[in-house]
């Protein structure tokens, strides 16, 4: 190995969570800041978390309550459609009433 050229590594390098969890692990930097760690991860916890900064679950949310309403109207038209072009009786084609 060439000398000098290697990072110092530490055996004892700190890592802090966001949630305030502290524990030591060897690294190439003396103290490591993490956003999760295995006390607050949600694979680890078993809770999910949703880190929504944009809001783009409600506003998918809004988007599939709007396209639901959208369908149910739509099939209610449909169907006032289909019962108004009801076949007519033979006596009003012949006659030609509407």
């Amino acid at each position: 190995m060439k000398t000098a050229i290697h990072p110092a590594y530490y055996d004892e390098a700190q890592v802090v969570c966001v949630c305030g969890n502290r524990f030591t692990t060897g690294s190439t930097s003396e103290k490591i800041q993490v956003e999760l760690c295995y006390q607050c991860h949600p694979f680890y916890t078993g809770e999910q978390k949703f880190m929504d900064t944009r809001s783009t679950i409600k506003r998918f949310e809004d988007a599939r309550a709007k396209a639901a309403t959208f369908q149910a109207t739509k099939k209610i038209k449909v169907e006032e459609k289909k019962k108004s072009e009801s076949p007519k009786s033979l006596r009003d084609m012949l006659l030609g009433t509407n």
